[in-house]
C-alpha cells in the first residue's frame, strides 16, 4: 500500500485546498448532465455498439442470469417460502439489477418488446421476494435472516444500491413504478435501520451512496440525501468490522483508514474507491460541502498524475484489485478491472459538472474509449475482467465469470452513453463528448433542438446545428480536448515525444472563423442564436508518440501511439503473429489507413519501424526495416489469443526476438 508522498506534492495539495475552501462558489454545480432518455444517438461509432449491447450482450446476460446460474432462481426460491438452498455467491443479486439497468437504457436506444417483457418478468420475481419490512436480499433470506446486517462485508447495501440504480433507470425509460416502489421500500428500511443513534455501519463495498443520490434526485426526498451523507461519514472512525477488515488487516483496502473528507491519496480496491468518490461528488453537489470537494480534488490528482494508465485504466494489482505504490504501472500484469474504468467515467462526470472543468471529461473520454470499451468484445458476447497493456499471447476473452460484475457493468455504461454527451445550465448548453446525436434543450421558455454530426473518433470534424423556435440568447460551451492541445492527459504523467505543438483547433460559426472565450477548457460562444446556426469544430487527428515519466519504470525506453482519444496497440494478428520484436526508432514515420478488425471498421496506423530477426549465422541478431500495423486498443483480442503491446520499445535492449 502507498505509505509515502513527496513533500512538494503534499504542500501543493494543501495550497489547492486553501484556494478552494476560500472560494465556496466553486462548489456550486456548474451544470447538470442531460439524461440518456432525452438523447437520441445516431453515431456511426457508438450506435452499432449500443445495438450489440441491446442484442448480443443482453442475451448473454439473460442466459447466464436466468439459465446457467441461479441468480433469478434465488428470487423464485424466496417467494416460494420452502427453505430452499441459495445458489451462487452472496452478492449475485447485484448482477440481476445491473442487467436490468442495462435493459432499461437499451429499451430507449433499441426498443424491444421481448426484452421489456423479460425485464417485467424479472421485476415481478424481485418484488415477490421483498419482505414486508422492505428488506430484499436473497442470500440472507435463504441462509438465515437472523444474520442480516451483521457482516459489513457481505454486500447487502451494495446490492441495494444496484437495485436502486436499476429502478431509477427503468422508471426513467418506461414510467413503470413497480421496481421503483420496491427500491424505495428497501431504501426506507435501510434508513430506519441505520440512521439512528449508536448504530455505526461501514459498507464493505461502496455503491449505496451514489445510488441513494440518484433516488434523491428523482424523488426529492431529503432522507435519501441525508442517508448517502451518513454512509460516507461512517468511514475512517474504526467502525469497520467483518471478514474483509480481518483479511486485509488494513482499512485502506476499502478506503476506511481516515474520514472521507480527510483522504488525500488513492488506496485499496479501485472499484470501491470510484463508487465512493462518485457518491461523495453527488453529495457535495447537493450540499455544497467543501470538505468532500477538497478531498476529491486531491485524490483525483493522485489518481491521474501518478496512478492512471495511458488507457485510462486504474488499479494495477490483481492482489487487491487496486492500487499499490505511485507510478507502479506494469503492463503485462496490469489488472485494470473493467468495472474500475466504468467507475472512472462515473466519477469524472460528477467532477466535471461540479467544476465546469473540461480536464475531467478528458479523463472520462480516455477511460471510456480505451480502458472501459476494451472490456467488451466486438461481438458483444465476450468480456475482459482485467485489461492488460501487453500480452505474450496467453490472454483471451471469456463468455462469463464467476464474479460477473464486469459484463453487466460495461453493458449499462455503453447503453447509457446518452448521459455523458451534453450538459445544461440556466445560461448555457455544454457539449462534452463528440457523439453524433440530437436532443432538445429549453433556454428560458424557448425549445432549442440541437443536432451533432461527426465521424469521431476516426475524423476530427464536428458539426453542431441549433434550431431554436425563436432567436434566444445563451452560451454554447464546447470542450476543447486536452489531447488536441499537446496535453495527452492531465498532469505530466504522460507527454508527447515530439516538442511541436499540435495543429490548432478550429472553430467556425456559419462557415466563418468565430471569436470565442476560453473557459476551463471549453470554447464558449455567447450570442443570440437563431434557427439553422451551425458551429463546426475541427480537431487535429495526428498520430502522436507518447512517453511516460521516468518514474514509471515499466515504460522507460518505450513509446505508445495515440490518435485522437484512442490509444493504439500492436497485435500479432496483424503482424505475422509477432508483437514483441519491434523497435520504434527516432526516425519512425506513421500513416493512417482504413482497416477492418473482423466486422469493425477502424482507422489503423501503419508504422515504419525496425524488427529484430535472427541473422543467417544463427548466432547474432539483425534489425530490419518493416511496416507494422497498429490498431485501436479496444479492438484487440477479438481474433483469438495473440501477443500484444501498447508500449513499444525505442531501444534495442527492450526488444524480444522470440515470443
Amino acid at each position: 500500500m502507498k505509505t509515502t508522498r513527496r513533500k512538494l506534492t503534499y504542500t501543493l495539495a494543501l495550497l489547492g485546498t486553501t484556494v478552494v475552501s476560500t472560494h465556496a462558489q466553486l462548489l456550486v454545480q456548474r451544470f447538470e448532465p442531460v439524461g440518456f432518455s432525452q438523447v437520441t444517438i445516431t453515431d456511426h461509432f457508438w450506435k452499432p455498439k449500443m445495438d450489440k449491447v441491446a442484442t448480443a450482450t443482453l442475451r448473454a446476460c439473460i442466459v447466464q442470469t436466468e439459465e446457467k446460474t441461479g441468480r433469478i432462481r434465488n428470487f423464485e426460491k424466496v417467494a416460494r417460502h420452502k427453505n430452499e438452498k441459495h445458489e451462487g455467491i452472496y452478492y449475485d443479486d447485484s448482477d440481476v439489477y445491473k442487467a436490468i439497468e442495462a435493459m432499461a437504457y437499451s429499451l430507449k436506444n433499441h426498443p424491444d418488446a421481448a426484452i421489456q417483457q423479460k425485464t417485467d418478468e424479472w421485476i415481478d420475481k424481485i418484488a415477490a421476494a421483498q419482505l414486508p419490512d422492505g428488506y430484499l436480499n436473497t442470500y440472507y433470506t435463504l441462509t438465515g435472516l437472523d444474520k442480516r446486517w451483521t457482516d459489513m462485508e457481505r454486500h447487502e447495501d451494495y446490492c441495494a444500491g444496484h437495485l436502486i440504480e436499476a429502478a431509477v433507470a427503468y422508471y426513467n425509460t418506461t414510467g413503470k413504478r413497480k421496481l421503483l416502489d420496491v427500491a424505495i421500500r428497501f431504501a426506507d428500511h435501510i434508513d430506519s435501520t441505520f440512521r439512528v443513534k449508536n448504530r455505526p455501519w461501514v459498507s464493505g463495498h461502496q455503491e449505496i451512496e451514489l445510488a441513494l443520490m440518484r433516488l434523491y434526485h428523482l424523488t426529492n426526498q431529503d432522507r435519501y440525501l441525508k442517508l448517502a451523507d451518513w454512509f460516507l461519514a461512517q468511514r475512517g472512525h474504526g467502525y469497520g468490522k467483518g471478514k474483509i477488515w480481518d483479511e486485509w488487516k488494513n482499512p485502506k483496502y476499502c478506503q476506511d483508514d481516515v474520514p472521507v473528507k480527510d483522504q488525500k491519496e488513492i488506496t485499496g480496491h479501485a472499484v470501491r474507491a470510484m463508487y465512493q468518490y462518485t457518491g461523495a461528488a453527488d453529495v457535495a453537489a447537493a450540499t455544497n460541502d467543501q470538505g468532500y470537494m477538497n478531498a476529491m480534488r486531491t485524490v483525483w490528482e493522485d489518481v491521474v498524475f501518478r496512478n492512471m494508465y495511458l488507457t485510462g485504466g486504474i488499479g494495477s494489482s490483481g492482489h487487491n484489485e487496486g492500487f499499490t505504490e505511485d507510478y507502479d504501472l506494469p503492463n503485462e500484469s496490469a489488472y485494470c478491472e473493467t468495472c474500475a474504468s466504468v467507475g472512472m467515467v462515473f466519477w469524472n462526470q460528477r467532477m466535471n459538472t461540479l467544476t465546469g472543468e473540461s480536464k475531467y471529461i478528458d479523463v472520462l473520454e480516455r477511460s471510456l474509449y480505451n480502458g472501459a470499451l476494451d472490456g467488451l468484445s466486438l461481438s458483444g458476447d465476450r468480456f475482459f475482467y482485467g485489461n492488460p497493456l501487453s500480452s505474450a499471447g496467453n490472454y483471451g476473452r471469456s463468455e462469463w465469470f464467476g464474479t460477473a460484475c464486469c459484463p453487466s457493468n460495461i453493458a449499462r455504461l455503453v447503453a447509457s452513453l446518452g448521459d455523458y454527451i451534453y450538459g445544461r445550465s440556466e445560461e448555457g448548453i455544454w457539449v462534452n463528448l463528440f457523439v453524433a446525436s440530437n436532443t432538445t434543450f429549453t433556454m428560458g421558455k424557448t425549445p432549442v433542438p440541437v443536432q451533432m454530426e461527426t465521424n469521431y473518433p476516426w475524423e476530427g470534424a464536428v458539426k453542431i446545428t441549433t434550431n431554436p423556435a425563436k432567436p434566444v440568447e445563451y452560451a454554447l460551451h464546447i470542450r476543447m480536448p486536452g489531447w488536441a492541445q499537446n496535453v495527452p492527459a492531465p498532469g505530466n504523467l504522460y507527454r508527447y515525444v515530439d516538442s511541436r505543438s499540435a495543429a490548432k483547433i478550429e472553430v467556425l460559426l456559419n462557415g466563418k472563423p468565430v471569436t470565442y472565450q476560453e473557459e476551463k477548457g471549453y470554447a464558449v460562444i455567447h450570442r443570440k442564436w437563431k434557427k439553422g446556426d451551425v458551429v463546426e469544430v475541427r480537431l487535429p487527428m495526428d498520430v502522436r508518440q507518447v512517453a511516460s515519466r521516468k518514474e514509471v519504470k515499466a515504460d522507460q525506453d518505450r513509446v505508445a501511439l495515440q490518435r485522437g482519444p484512442l490509444v493504439y496497440c500492436v497485435e500479432g494478428a496483424d503482424n505475422e503473429g509477432k508483437a514483441w520484436n519491434m523497435l520504434v526508432p527516432d526516425n519512425a514515420t506513421f500513416a493512417t489507413q482504413s482497416y477492418q478488425v473482423l466486422d469493425e471498421p477502424v482507422v489503423s496506423i501503419k508504422a515504419n519501424v525496425s524488427v529484430a530477426e535472427p541473422a543467417p549465422d544463427g548466432l547474432t541478431v539483425q534489425m530490419k526495416p518493416r511496416t507494422i500495423v497498429a490498431i485501436p486498443y479496444y479492438a484487440w483480442a477479438n481474433r483469438g489469443k495473440s501477443p500484444m503491446q501498447v508500449w513499444l520499445p525505442s531501444r534495442i535492449k527492450e526488444v524480444k526476438i522470440t515470443e
